[in-house]
């Protein structure tokens, strides 16, 4: 009988990525239903000092894949190195990030190991017979999808980063670490990685962000205060898809389906109508404030407090709440 979950861990230069952190998380939620044992696996050369991390995130077991051949992600020695485990092991769930890398590794794996694949997944359920239930946007964001793969395992699904709430660090935690070698064919290895290039970015990280200040398409022309707003309260502004299409913001500040997924504290909302595709992906922040001269507009149906006004003339009374706020709640402390 299949059994488990396994989360595929990610590293970029020795360094595990968040999202397999909140993997394991949400594997966490899943494993409380099905009894199943939680199973992280980490792949790369020099690895081996960051295993133990991940127990204390959720991992009763954590298999180690520690070889030169793993030093950078390729696609063929990664796919190989993952392959073997899950043959081995027989998982019923296996989850990857939807990042760069996991959109690439587990299409293959699914086509190798003959199963289905849900990709870019938003929502992830299951029930007492472990079948999982993953639901993603489907027909360009305009509704979700719910998808489910009874007849053949292990059941696998990519997961959008941001999306899932990773658990606090447990020290205390117990778990097993396991080395496991590869028998890797090096007759398929058909790419080699000449040079790795690092490109140097000065855009700010929204999906770590506790306060994040979200412009429209509404608020295009006042960009300039609306980030000095933004630098005042100590928040990170992002958007919606028009203001990068149209120019105005860098890919890289873009929220929703074919953005980033984030889950601040507070995420303000400035002029932003609240299509399907914006709402994938933030509707998991603690606390939306919307500010829109629509009052029709689908944002105001996530928001927790809506505002159907000018922002411009909004803000300056935002800011001075905000403020008294964080006065306040310094004060208590």
């Amino acid at each position: 009988m299949p059994n488990d979950i396994f989360v595929i861990c990610e590293q970029r230069d020795n360094i595990i990525q968040e999202v397999s952190f909140q993997l394991l998380g949400e594997a966490d939620k899943l494993a409380q239903i099905t009894k199943k044992q939680i199973c992280a696996v980490i792949m790369g050369s020099g690895i081996k000092n960051e295993a133990k991390k991940l127990i204390g995130y959720g991992a009763d077991i954590v298999y180690v894949v520690d070889d030169k051949n793993l030093k950078h992600y390729l696609t063929e020695q990664y796919a190989q190195a993952v392959y073997q485990i899950i043959k081995e092991h027989q998982p019923d769930i296996v989850l990857y990030g939807a990042t760069s890398i996991g959109r690439d590794l587990a299409p293959r794996l699914s086509a190798m190991l003959k199963t289905g694949l849900t990709a870019d997944c938003t929502k992830l359920e299951v029930d007492t017979n472990g079948v999982l239930y993953m639901t993603r946007p489907a027909f360009g964001g305009n509704l979700f999808a719910t998808i489910i793969c009874p007849d053949h395992r292990p059941q696998m699904s990519t997961v959008r980063e941001g999306v899932m709430k990773k658990q606090e660090y447990d020290k205390n935690k117990t778990g097993e670490v396991k080395e496991v070698k590869i028998d890797f064919d090096t007759s398929k290895f058909k790419v080699d990685l000449i040079k790795e290039v690092m490109e140097e970015t000065q855009t700010e990280n929204i999906e770590e962000a506790e306060i994040l200040v979200a412009c429209g398409r509404g608020v295009k022309d006042d960009l300039k205060n609306i980030k000095e707003f933004a630098i005042s309260i100590g928040a990170l502004t992002c958007c919606s898809r028009a203001l990068v299409d149209t120019g105005f913001m860098p890919t890289q500040k873009q929220v929703g389906q074919t953005g980033k997924t984030v889950r601040p504290s507070v995420y303000i909302a400035l002029g932003i109508s609240g299509a399907v595709q914006h709402l994938a992906g933030m509707e998991e922040s603690d606390y939306i404030i919307a500010i829109n001269n629509d009052r029709e507009a689908p944002i105001f149906k996530a928001a927790h407090l809506g505002i159907v006004a000018d922002a411009k003339a909004i803000l300056p009374y935002l800011k001075e709440a905000i403020l008294a706020a964080k006065s306040s709640k310094q004060a208590v402390r």
